[in-house]
């Protein structure tokens, strides 16, 4: 597959209600707040795993579509399987053997080939442990931000009870236990991110059929993700610029200023996504770019 030929730029807005988006180990689990503005943040790290959840069920490990960074598969055991490859072609592997640069190009290009998460993020292969598998270092083309709330969020802690009693001797004490939950009664959150197709050329092969994948899995990302911590979560909007080039035609930071996000009215607090207006003033469009929502 031929990789992309224009650059990207991207908006995306979601929201929460009634849940943890994503909650801060450093902070007792509460939702990730700025402490001077006040506004919820969601990492890029968090929407990434999102992505690469929704690609691993919908194509279940086809060819060209594995995922590499997973819950229980060690990197090492990916590492392998390009190594492994190599090893049954006997005449590349010969010439692998030979020099290192052509052995680490190799490896790289197998990983992009096969682990769409690389392909598409980049990874760092590299785990500088004794006697382990390199696989190097690869810049993705797809590129996210942080995502924060349009407005400040009130992270609440809620006392739940359960009857679900862990041990018999507490059981022959008690009929309830007490716990916590955090949640955000509601919260719209904006992300912005970049594709590069000068990367995608480069380095991944990052390809037109990824990118469709890409947005299909940004608009499902919190489809087949609910829990009861996440509570009810869905991506709003996705609004994409095209650009004519691959270098691009305007500074990323100008097509993200004529997206407008304002609450209706200000003397209430949002709880429903009805309660704001997006406004794009495609009036203002610089020349060689183009706009399309998505949802």
């Amino acid at each position: 597959m031929n990789p992309i030929q224009n650059k990207y730029d991207f908006v995306v807005l979601f929201d929460v209600e009634n849940g943890n988006p994503n909650g801060d180990p450093d902070a007792g689990n509460m939702p990730r707040v700025d402490p001077e503005t006040g506004l919820g943040i969601v990492t890029d790290v968090c929407l990434k795993r999102k992505i690469r959840n929704y690609v691993e069920t919908v194509k279940e490990e086809a060819e060209g579509y594995k995922i590499y960074i997973k819950d229980t598969v060690p990197l090492n055991t990916s590492d392998k399987l390009a190594y492994a490859h190599i090893e049954s072609d006997t005449e590349r592997a010969k010439e692998a053997k030979k020099n290192k640069a052509v052995l680490d190009l190799m490896v790289r290009d197998f990983m992009c080939k096969n682990f769409f998460d690389i392909r598409t993020f980049g990874a760092v292969m590299t785990t500088f442990v004794k006697d382990s598998l390199n696989c190097g270092q690869v810049r993705g083309p797809v590129q996210l931000g942080f995502a924060r709330s349009l407005d400040p969020i009130v992270p609440q802690e809620i006392t739940i009870t359960r009857i679900a009693i862990t041990t018999e001797k507490d059981a022959a004490n008690k009929t309830t236990e007490m716990g916590k939950k955090h949640i955000v009664p509601y919260g719209l959150y904006r992300a912005e991110g970049f594709v590069s197709a000068n990367l995608a050329r480069k380095v991944t092969g990052f390809s037109e059929a990824d990118l469709n994948l890409l947005w299909e899995a940004i608009i499902n990302m919190f489809e087949h993700d609910h829990s009861a911590a996440r509570g009810k979560m869905a991506v709003r909007e996705l609004i994409v610029f095209k650009h004519e080039s691959e270098i691009g035609n305007a500074p990323s930071y100008k097509l993200f200023d004529l997206i407008d996000v304002k609450l209706k009215d200000e003397n209430k607090p949002p709880r429903a996504f009805t309660d704001y207006s997006v406004n794009i003033r495609e009036e203002n469009l610089p020349q060689g770019v183009q706009i399309q929502r998505m949802i």
